[in-house]
């Protein structure tokens, strides 16, 4: 799991988390984030968390986890020291509209980053690997596609750094029902983007959608929108960072996790209905993706079958 390599920063007393604010005045992003880590860090006590959070003017030291954070494409000025400071950190990257500032300034060069959808069409000339996911943990590089997905990483925080019971009391205090996984994609955003500039692909992911649980083959797929194999295949590396095979296969395992924590429908029955004839290809693909069986996902719902 790709935040496991958080343990690093398990023995930091105080552990120091810096939200610096890059927009004209502070936005969803920064709010999502700082929200629970603010609760976080009153529960905790300033021996174990400190999060400091402010314009660039006001970061001046160098923090375990620095984040830049920005809503809107105005970002502030003289951002060149921020981003310095970030690099000092042992973790660093950014949320929102400054993902695209610092792939612009060529800090995420060969990096995968989570870029907001509405963004990247402004993108298209930078070196960053622009993935469709909520956030994005490459390296010791974090980055998030911002909005209400900042409220899903601020917890997936908590629950790395500070375990699971810290996690379930902000869950509660909050009404957090759901935290999203960072694998889960900006889909219905991505297909608006993507079919107003590529509207075979937009169709070629619609059919995948309508076809869970019988999934079409490649060759199908291709020929149903009207595109040779190799035409999608080229598209779905430029626009989604993807094959057809592997984009499909994830898709079924995303909706296998919300039947899984939503529905009572038993663990062979998820399987079938997401395309998976063999219970044991089930389980390996979920393992792979998710780190966990889907037994265990199961076993974590309350109340569930």
């Amino acid at each position: 799991m790709p935040f496991a390599k958080l343990a690093i920063l398990h023995q930091r007393a105080p552990l120091q988390i810096q939200l610096i604010d890059c927009s004209d005045a502070p936005g969803l992003s920064l709010i999502g984030l700082a929200e629970p880590l603010r609760l976080a860090e009153k529960l905790l006590g300033p021996t174990r968390l400190e999060l400091r959070v402010g314009p660039p003017a006001s970061a001046t030291l160098a923090a375990d986890l620095t984040l830049l954070v920005a809503d809107g494409v105005g970002l502030a000025p003289d951002l060149h020291g921020a981003v310095a400071l970030c690099r000092q950190s042992v973790f660093w990257g950014a949320v929102g509209a400054a993902v695209l500032w610092l792939a612009r300034a060529g800090q995420f060069d060969g990096v995968r980053v989570a870029l907001p959808w509405a963004l990247y069409a402004q993108a298209d000339d930078e070196r960053a690997i622009l993935t469709p996911q909520l956030f994005e943990l490459d390296g010791n590089v974090l980055t998030c596609c911002g909005g209400s997905a900042s409220v899903d990483l601020a917890m997936t925080l908590i629950a790395a750094l500070f375990g699971p019971e810290l996690d379930a009391t902000i869950r509660a205090a909050l009404c957090i029902d759901r935290v999203r996984a960072p694998q889960e994609r900006q889909r219905l955003a991505l297909q608006e983007r993507i079919g107003a500039v590529q509207p075979k692909l937009a169709e070629a992911l619609a059919l995948m959608e309508a076809n869970l649980e019988e999934p079409l083959a490649a060759d199908d797929l291709a020929s149903l929108v009207g595109l040779s194999r190799r035409q999608l295949d080229r598209l779905f590396k430029q626009h989604l960072a993807s094959v057809p095979s592997r984009y499909y296969l994830e898709l079924r395992l995303q909706r296998a996790r919300q039947l899984l924590l939503e529905s009572h429908h038993s663990i062979v029955q998820v399987g079938l209905m997401c395309g998976f004839s063999s219970g044991s290809h089930f389980s390996t693909a979920y393992g792979a993706l998710f780190g966990i069986t889907p037994r265990q996902q199961r076993q974590r719902q309350p109340g569930a079958l």
